[in-house]
């Protein structure tokens, strides 16, 4: 540990530096309580809310979808939507605080986005479009979400939450893809053949 001299009033005194090293029990607390750390409990709580939210919302899409392949992914998401909710509880254990759900203000406005554009559109491949595009708008907001709570536990040293996280941002990479190949292979194809 290095140590230098400070002129306070015209007194000298010493004050010790940190020597930078990493682990030390001090620095691990001050991570556990630090703004980084305020707000990726924050973001927890905010995804937390809106994958619960989602897996109500799942079902109405599913019901709306008349797309058997449509129907499979989001019905595959929907599963891995309620695993992921497992994982955001596990997180919150590691942290050794209680799974609490804040409302995600953001999600809130996709999921009526989605009914709305499920309103207005006729049953069918004009239906299926609309809801893929609502479900790829919610899977971006999560990839936002996922990816930046990911980095913010790797800053953090917590190396098991960053895993949990980075097993779930690839979920929704992989549901996003999913919906895309569902779109391009037949159903936008199929909407634009439709008349209005």
């Amino acid at each position: 540990m290095a140590t230098k001299k400070t002129s306070d009033n015209g007194n000298k005194k010493k004050e010790t530096q940190s020597n930078g090293s990493n682990g030390s029990s001090s620095e691990n607390h001050g991570m556990q309580s630090s703004q980084l750390m305020k707000l990726f409990e924050d973001g927890l709580k905010d995804i937390y809310w809106a994958e619960k939210a989602l897996t109500k919302a799942l079902p109405k899409m599913i019901k709306n979808a008349t797309s058997g392949e449509l129907i499979e992914a989001l019905e595959s998401h929907l599963s891995e939507t309620e695993t992921q909710i497992r994982r955001i509880e596990q997180i919150f254990e590691l942290l050794e605080k209680k799974a609490v759900a804040k409302k995600c203000d953001a999600m809130e406005g996709l999921i009526k986005e989605g009914e709305g554009i499920m309103e207005e559109c006729e049953e069918g491949s004009m239906m299926d479009a609309g809801i893929i595009g609502a479900g790829q708008k919610i899977e971006h907001y999560e990839i936002a979400s996922y990816g930046t709570l990911r980095t913010f536990a790797e800053t953090l040293g917590l190396e098991d939450a960053a895993a949990l996280l980075e097993e779930t941002l690839g979920e929704e990479k992989a549901a996003d893809v999913k919906l895309t190949e569902v779109a391009v292979t037949a159903i936008n194809i199929q909407a634009a053949r439709e008349d209005n």
